[in-house]
C-alpha cells in the first residue's frame, strides 16, 4: 500500500505538468494557424492522464478524459475545426481536468453534474465537426485522414482482415516497395486487460496510418464464444503493414506505442526495396528490428529484396536494450521531495558558519606557521564554494514557471474589458531560487491585471491616438548585478497623475494642497485601499492589488519601481534576490560595526584625494571616479554610528551599482575582506529595515547586516543633514543642477 502511494504520488506530480503542458498548448491554438505539433503534445498529455487514471482505477476521470481526448483527436485528424469557441471549451476542459485529478488525489468523488455542462459543450463541437454520431470507447472515433485505398476506410481496425489481406497481399504482388520507400511490418499484440487502463488499439491504428500508407490486418483467432465473451476485456490483435517514407524510422513508430509498450507485445520487422544496379541483388530475409515477443501470427512475405546496408544498421536494436526498444529512453532526470533540498540547502549554510570560524581563528595563527593546514582550509573553502552553487543551481528554476500562466490571465483579461492585448515575453529561461519563483505568481498577476485595465486603451480609443488597435504588454527578465529584474511594460497611456492624486487627497491619503513630484504621485497606487477605478469589477475597484503586491515583493528582500509616460505607457520593474539562502559577501567596518555588501555589487573600493572631493550646494557630497560624479553615502550618518572616520581622504570610498546602472560612493573605515555568508531573514525574525536587505552571523560569532544599496540610495536622498568635513579636506563647491546625472 506504501508503495501504491507512492506511484499515486508521482502520478499527480507528472499529470499536473501535463496539464500545464496541455493549457500551453491550448493558448496556442489559434484557428487558422494549427500546429499539428502542439495539437499532437496537447493530446499525449490528455491520453497520458487518461491513462495512469485507468491504471489506479479513477473512472470518473477517465470518462471524463477519453471525452477531451476524442475531441482533441478529431482536431488532429482534421475532423473538428478549430474555432475560439471550441479553444475557450477546451481550456474549461482542461481546468475540469485538474479538478478530477484533485478530487482523486484526496480520495473524494466529483460531485454529481461536476463533468455534465463541459461533456455536452465537448460533444457538441465532436458533433459539429463530423457527421457521424459520437461512438463508444471501444470503437474507432473517426476515420483516417488520408486512408491507403477506398474500399478500406471504414475499416480501421482491421475487422475484416481476411478478405483484405487477400487484397493486400495481390497488390503486393503486383506493386513493389516505391523506390525510396521502406514497408514496415508491425505485429501488435496487446494484452487482454488493455482497454482498463483507458488506453485503445483504434488510435494506435490511426496513427500508424498517419506515417505512411497502412494496410491493418485484424486477428480474431483469440475470439471466445459470445456465451463466454467479457466486454471490457480485449481479444483481437493485428497485423499492419506501412509502407512509408525512408525519414520514418524506427524511433517513430515505437512512439506510437509510448504508453503501451509495457502492455503489449510488439514485433516490428522492416524490409527495403533493392538498390538501383543494372545486376539483381540476391534474396534476403526481412530483417528483425525490434521483438517484445514472438507472436502466434507474423504477417511476412515469402520473399523479399535485400536490406541497403544503412537501413539495416539504423534498425538493428540497440545494445543493452533487452530487445524492448518501445519501452523508450532511459530517464535523466529524478523527483526529490522539496523538504530534502531544503535540508540540504541548510546544511550547506551551516558548513559555510563553520568553515568562517575556522578561517576566522586561522587568522589569528603566527605568520608562516601550520602552512599545510591554511593549504588544507583554502582547498575547503574552495570545495564550500563549489557545493554551495550546485546546491544553489538544485532549487534555481527558470521563470517560465510563471510566464506560462501569463497568456491564459491577458487571454481572460482582453475578453472581460473588450480590449485587444498581446502578450509579448523575453528572458523566461531566467533562472531564480524556487522560493522566489513560487512568490512571483500574485505580484505579476495584480501587475498585469492593471496594466491591461487602467493602463491600455480601448481599440477605438488606440485608433484615435494613432496607436494599433491591439494594446501590448511586455514581461520580461533578465540577470542584473546580482539580482533577477522583471519588467511588465505596456504602451498604453500611463498613469494619470492629476486623477492619482485626486483620489488619493479624497481618500485621506494626502492632505489637501501637498506638492508631491511625479515619482511620489506614482508611488501613491501602492497605497493600501488606493484605486482609480469608478466601479468595483472582477478585475478592479477595491484597492487591494497593488499594495499586496508590494508586500509580497519587500518579504522576499525585493522593491518594486514605477515609470510612466502620458501617452506612451507604464513600466513596472522588480527587482528581487536571486537566492535567499547564502551569497558571495565584502566585510566592511563602520566604527566599531561590521556589515555586509553583496559582491555582485562593487565596483572596486578606493582612496579618494580632496581634489576629488565636491560638494552640491543645499544637497550632497560626490566624487570624481572614472571620468563621472558619484553621489557619497556616508554609512555612518544613515546608521547613526559613533567613532567613524568622516574624512573619505582618511577612509575608503567603496564603488558600488545598482541594477539600474547608476553607482554610489559608499564610506567605510575598512574593507575587512571577501566571505560566503549565509542569509538570515531580518523581516521574519525582527522588522523590516530601510537600507538593509538581511542579516548573517560572522565567523567570530558577530551578526553583520546585509546591505541593501539601493535602499542605501533612497535613504542619502533623503538625508536633511551632511557629514561635517575636517579643514585638511575642503570640499568643492558645484551649482546644484550638476545632481541630476548622478
Amino acid at each position: 500500500m506504501e508503495d501504491l502511494s507512492r506511484f499515486k504520488q508521482t502520478y499527480f506530480d507528472e499529470s499536473a505538468e501535463l496539464l500545464e503542458v496541455a493549457e500551453s498548448g491550448l493558448l496556442r491554438l489559434t484557428p487558422g494557424e494549427v500546429d499539428s505539433d502542439e495539437v499532437n503534445a496537447i493530446f499525449r498529455a490528455v491520453h497520458s492522464i487518461k491513462g495512469g487514471g485507468g491504471a489506479f482505477g479513477f473512472t470518473e476521470l477517465v470518462a471524463f478524459a477519453h471525452e477531451f481526448e476524442t475531441v482533441m483527436d478529431g482536431v488532429r485528424n482534421n475532423t473538428v475545426p478549430v474555432t475560439t469557441e471550441l479553444v475557450d471549451t477546451l481550456i474549461r476542459a482542461n481546468d475540469l481536468l485538474g479538478q478530477m485529478l484533485a478530487y482523486a488525489r484526496e480520495g473524494d468523488p466529483a460531485p454529481a453534474g461536476t463533468t455534465d455542462g463541459t461533456v455536452a459543450a465537448l460533444r457538441r463541437h465532436l458533433s459539429g465537426g463530423t457527421p457521424q454520431v459520437q461512438v463508444p470507447a471501444a470503437a474507432p472515433a473517426a476515420p483516417a485522414p488520408t486512408p491507403v485505398y477506398a474500399d478500406d476506410e471504414d475499416d480501421e481496425a482491421g475487422l475484416f482482415g481476411d478478405a483484405m489481406a487477400a487484397i493486400a497481399a495481390a497488390r503486393a504482388a503486383e506493386d513493389p516497395v516505391p523506390p525510396g520507400k521502406l514497408r514496415w511490418t508491425i505485429v501488435f499484440r496487446p494484452r487482454s486487460d488493455l482497454l482498463m487502463s483507458g488506453n485503445e488499439p483504434a488510435f494506435m491504428l490511426r496513427a500508424l496510418r498517419r506515417l505512411g500508407d497502412a494496410t491493418v490486418e485484424c486477428h480474431t483467432d483469440a475470439l471466445p464464444n459470445l456465451q463466454d465473451l467479457e466486454a471490457e476485456l480485449l481479444h483481437l490483435s493485428w497485423t499492419v503493414t506501412l509502407i512509408a517514407d525512408a525519414d520514418v524510422d524506427l524511433d517513430k513508430i515505437n512512439d506510437v506505442f509510448e504508453f503501451v509498450a509495457d502492455d503489449c507485445d510488439i514485433r516490428i520487422t522492416a524490409e527495403a526495396p533493392p538498390p538501383t544496379a543494372e545486376a539483381p541483388s540476391p534474396v534476403t530475409d526481412p530483417v528483425p528490428v525490434a521483438t517484445a515477443a514472438p507472436p502466434a501470427v507474423v504477417a511476412a512475405p515469402a520473399e523479399a529484396p535485400k536490406v541497403d546496408p544503412p537501413k539495416a544498421e539504423a534498425a538493428r536494436p540497440r545494445p543493452n536494450s533487452g530487445g524492448a526498444e518501445h519501452a523508450g529512453l532511459t530517464s535523466h532526470t529524478i523527483r526529490v521531495d522539496l523538504d530534502k533540498i531544503d535540508r540540504l540547502v541548510n546544511m550547506v549554510g551551516e558548513m559555510v558558519i563553520t568553515q568562517a570560524m575556522i578561517a576566522e581563528h586561522v587568522r589569528e595563527l603566527p605568520p608562516g606557521a601550520f602552512q599545510e593546514l591554511l593549504e588544507g582550509l583554502e582547498q575547503l573553502a574552495q570545495h564550500t564554494r563549489e557545493l554551495r552553487e550546485s546546491v544553489m543551481s538544485i532549487r534555481a528554476q527558470p521563470v517560465s514557471s510563471v510566464f506560462s500562466r501569463m497568456p491564459r490571465l491577458v487571454r481572460e483579461c482582453a475578453a472581460t474589458t473588450g480590449k485587444e492585448v498581446q502578450l509579448v515575453t523575453s528572458g523566461e529561461t531566467t533562472e531564480v531560487d524556487k522560493t522566489v519563483v513560487e512568490n512571483l505568481v500574485d505580484p505579476l498577476t495584480h501587475m498585469i491585471r492593471n496594466s491591461i485595465d487602467h493602463g491600455l486603451e480601448g481599440p477605438e480609443e488606440r485608433e484615435r491616438v494613432g496607436k494599433p488597435r491591439a494594446g501590448t504588454v511586455h514581461l520580461s527578465a533578465q540577470h542584473r548585478s546580482g539580482r533577477i529584474v522583471i519588467e511588465i511594460t505596456d504602451d498604453g497611456r500611463g498613469i494619470n497623475r492629476p486623477k492619482v492624486l485626486s483620489k488619493a487627497i479624497e481618500k485621506g491619503l494626502v492632505q489637501p494642497g501637498a506638492t508631491l513630484s511625479d515619482e511620489e504621485i506614482d508611488n501613491l497606487i501602492f497605497l493600501p485601499g488606493f484605486s482609480t477605478a469608478d466601479q468595483v469589477s472582477n478585475l478592479s475597484g477595491r484597492g487591494v492589488g497593488m499594495d499586496v503586491v508590494r508586500r509580497n515583493i519587500t518579504s522576499l528582500g525585493g522593491r518594486i519601481g514605477v515609470y510612466s509616460t502620458p501617452g506612451e505607457g507604464s513600466r513596472f520593474v522588480l527587482s528581487l534576490p536571486l537566492t535567499l539562502a547564502v551569497l558571495d559577501g565584502m566585510v566592511i567596518s563602520v566604527g566599531e560595526e561590521r556589515f555586509v555588501l553583496p559582491l555582485t555589487n562593487i565596483v572596486e573600493s578606493l582612496r579618494p584625494k580632496a581634489a576629488d572631493l565636491h560638494g552640491l550646494v543645499g544637497k550632497c557630497d560626490v566624487m570624481m571616479a572614472r571620468g563621472e560624479y558619484v553621489r557619497l553615502v556616508y554609512l555612518h550618518q544613515l546608521f547613526g554610528i559613533p567613532g567613524a572616520v568622516a574624512d573619505p581622504t582618511r577612509a575608503l570610498v567603496v564603488l558600488v551599482e545598482t541594477e539600474d546602472g547608476s553607482r554610489l560612493g559608499l564610506v567605510v573605515d575598512e574593507v575587512l575582506g571577501q566571505q560566503q555568508v549565509v542569509i538570515k531573514s531580518l523581516e521574519a525574525n525582527f522588522r523590516r529595515l530601510d537600507g538593509v536587505a538581511a542579516a548573517t552571523i560572522l565567523g567570530d560569532g558577530r551578526v553583520a547586516l546585509i546591505l541593501d544599496v539601493a535602499g542605501l540610495r533612497e535613504m542619502s536622498r533623503h538625508m536633511d543633514s551632511r557629514a561635517p568635513r575636517p579643514p585638511s579636506s575642503p570640499v568643492a563647491a558645484l551649482p546644484a543642477p550638476a545632481l541630476e546625472p548622478v
